[in-house]
């Protein structure tokens, strides 16, 4: 038998089986499981796509929005925070995250993947082996973490970012990923629904960068001198490299190659499409010009919007989620960031907060049984309390995410400092931290 990483352990309308599935919990490598090659291949293809997302696609699309004295280095944050989240997650992030010890968080029985053999299985990966499981949501907490650096953007020092990273992805994201995910998480036993990350990486990452834009300060020259992107190329190149990789991100999230995935590929593209379409028109409307900065954003902000969804939804719906993410994240950059007064860079909370709150509310809104199962479904098939449900979702994650984050950050400030010298900045970071420039 097949499981899909939405059916197993979530059950949002069966009572006492979550409990059951959390007792089950990694009776490994004792877990009988016969592997599915099918399977397995789709997912290792998955995880490379997840991960291109990262590196290059992350770096690239913010190393464009920058100014040239800064690409460098914002290059460097994405592909580092690939290597120290890997080894975080080897070392103790997979063991808290996925495996059993409360409604909170895990325990230490993977702790540096100890007990993973050849043959070790996991109850959330079905067909494949665990070692393809913990690696492709491996490239999920190194995503998560990379696209909170946007808001962060030429002036955070890169000693404090590492450090930021590291507790940030032991204290936030793995607790997060458990509540959602795992098999006695008390998200996922409440029955929020989220296919593929709105919360755990989205709204989580979203309002982190929040906290961070507040606590670090403007960039000097901030509505006062010409902060314009380096080279928006990047970023489309960038953009679309998170496009493709995003089939990974959302039809591997089934952890199977099988009919779920296929329709959270098709849904996916359309949501995409006619996010990176509301934009353009809203922005065209509005701006009187369509920029080719905002067709991209429009596009992630699809992409973002629908990855709660991906599994639950239809192909027409995902076409209304596409359309009201490109409206409302436009409408969160152009209007409420001013209004709200801080400098997030790069848009990491008008885009991925925004648009992971825009499209957890609409997974409870879209969701129906005929796509994501018996008990998946939403008030377009009379459940409206799924909406509600939804909500505490999207409440927890910003509660525990932005305050933990806030806490650290401030802790950072107090301790070793977070933000480079005004001499530094003016410089770039690039020469200031690294010694190297790309002209």
């Amino acid at each position: 038998m097949k499981f899909s990483m939405p059916q197993v352990g979530l059950m949002p309308k069966v009572g006492g089986l979550g409990a059951l599935a959390s007792v089950l919990l990694f009776a490994t490598p004792a877990f009988a499981q016969e592997f599915d090659t099918g399977d397995t291949a789709w997912m290792l293809t998955s995880t490379a796509l997840v991960l291109l997302m990262t590196i290059p696609g992350v770096a690239l699309f913010y190393a464009g929005m920058v100014r040239k004295k800064n690409v460098l280095a914002t290059m460097m944050q994405s592909f580092t925070i690939t290597a120290l989240v890997t080894v975080i997650w080897t070392i103790v992030g997979y063991s808290l995250a996925f495996t059993e010890g409360g409604a909170w968080v895990g325990g230490f029985s993977r702790f540096l993947l100890s007990g993973m053999e050849l043959d070790a299985a996991h109850e959330l990966a079905g067909t494949i082996p665990e070692s393809v499981f913990m690696t492709f949501q491996m490239t999920f907490a190194i995503i998560t973490a990379a696209l909170i650096t946007g808001a962060m953007a030429d002036r955070m020092k890169f000693s404090a970012l590492l450090v930021f990273i590291t507790l940030w992805s032991i204290f936030v994201y793995a607790p997060i990923a458990h509540w959602v995910w795992a098999p006695g998480g008390w998200l996922r036993d409440y029955g929020v629904l989220d296919f593929a990350g709105g919360t755990v990486v989205h709204i989580n990452s979203g309002i982190a960068a929040l906290m961070a834009a507040y606590v670090l300060g403007p960039r000097i020259g901030y509505k006062r001198e010409n902060l314009a992107p380096h080279n928006v190329g990047f970023t489309v190149i960038g953009a679309a490299l998170l496009w493709v990789g995003w089939f990974g991100f959302n039809a591997g999230s089934s952890v199977n190659a099988d009919t779920n995935a296929g329709m959270a590929m098709a849904v996916t593209q359309i949501a995409t499409a006619a996010a990176a379409l509301a934009w353009m028109f809203a922005e065209w409307f509005m701006a009187k010009k369509p920029s080719v900065l905002g067709a991209a954003s429009g596009a992630v902000a699809g992409l973002v919007a629908i990855t709660p969804a991906s599994g639950f939804v239809t192909p027409g719906s995902a076409l209304l989620i596409g359309i009201i993410a490109g409206v409302v994240c436009y409408w969160a950059v152009a209007w409420l960031k001013p209004r709200m007064g801080y400098d997030d860079s790069l848009d990491v909370f008008g885009v991925h907060c925004i648009g992971g709150i825009t499209g957890a509310i609409l997974t409870g809104v879209f969701a129906t049984a005929a796509i994501g199962g018996k008990g998946f479904d939403g008030l377009v098939d009379g459940d409206s309390a799924q909406i509600v449900t939804q909500l505490v979702g999207v409440a927890a994650t910003l509660v525990w995410s932005g305050a933990v984050s806030l806490i650290l950050l401030l802790g950072i400030k107090a301790t070793i400092g977070l933000r480079v010298e005004e001499m530094q900045e003016r410089e770039g970071l690039d020469i200031a931290l690294h010694g190297e420039s790309i002209a």
